[in-house]
């Protein structure tokens, strides 16, 4: 179920924002490296979104032992809701999923960045086009940006878990669910499942990006044997 959510969601989420990236650069050349950065990052993740929030309503409602098979969760959520039943939560995952978007790639773009500046300093070579990060200083800046952006936006998947089990109980949106929280539990309610979440995604964050900085230059590599033949 993971598989078939998140791969998809991977695809359209990173290969637009490099489309997205690409796109603004050319069009608006002195704009801020940041800005570019956090534009495509939102519109590729909102590209992803509409395939991955209904393999999440379906996921988070098996963990919480409400179907016992996918196929029965489906068939429920559609006979009860429709179209709409998978996309509870939507905006409550879009809230938590863009700013981490957002942070995760903007941190590894500025880290990235700062990384290669420093080799430049360290090599004898004045080509700093040509400089690339290896897969130990990919792996680097992914930890880094996978810390980051899990820990930031900690509380708001708390809210976005709460509105996909529970959505009435918590007033159907973000900021009845966030209000809620605090009048119960204080600031202490956002912060729950801020370790795990960072044990669990830094990893994971460091495993893709080291494969996303060397499948890209791979692919320049390529690119580049291809036209000069």
């Amino acid at each position: 179920g993971s598989l078939v959510g998140q791969v998809p969601y991977g695809v359209l989420t990173f290969g637009s924002y490099e489309i997205y990236k690409e796109t603004l650069t050319n069009r608006f050349p002195n704009m801020k490296p940041v800005f570019v950065y956090a534009l495509s990052a939102v519109f590729g993740d909102l590209t992803g979104s509409g395939w991955l929030c209904p393999s999440e309503v379906v996921k988070q409602q098996l963990q919480a032992g409400m179907y016992s098979s996918t196929g029965e969760a489906i068939s429920s959520i559609w006979k009860k809701k429709g179209l709409t039943g998978f996309y509870e939560g939507y905006f409550g995952g879009v809230a938590r999923d863009v700013p981490f978007r957002v942070s995760q790639l903007v941190a590894f773009e500025v880290t990235k960045t700062v990384a290669l500046k420093l080799k430049s300093r360290r090599s004898s070579s004045t080509a700093n086009a040509e400089l690339k990060l290896s897969g130990v200083e990919a792996a680097i800046c992914g930890a880094v940006a996978g810390t980051f952006s899990a820990a930031v936006t900690s509380p708001l998947d708390r809210i976005k878990t709460l509105l996909m089990t529970d959505s009435q109980a918590y007033g159907g949106s973000v900021v009845s669910c966030a209000a809620k929280i605090w009048s119960q539990e204080g600031i202490k309610g956002f912060t729950q499942g801020l370790v795990p979440r960072v044990v669990y995604i830094a990893p994971s964050v460091v495993i893709f990006f080291t494969a996303y900085e060397l499948t890209q230059q791979r692919l320049a590599h390529w690119g580049t044997s291809s036209s000069k033949d």
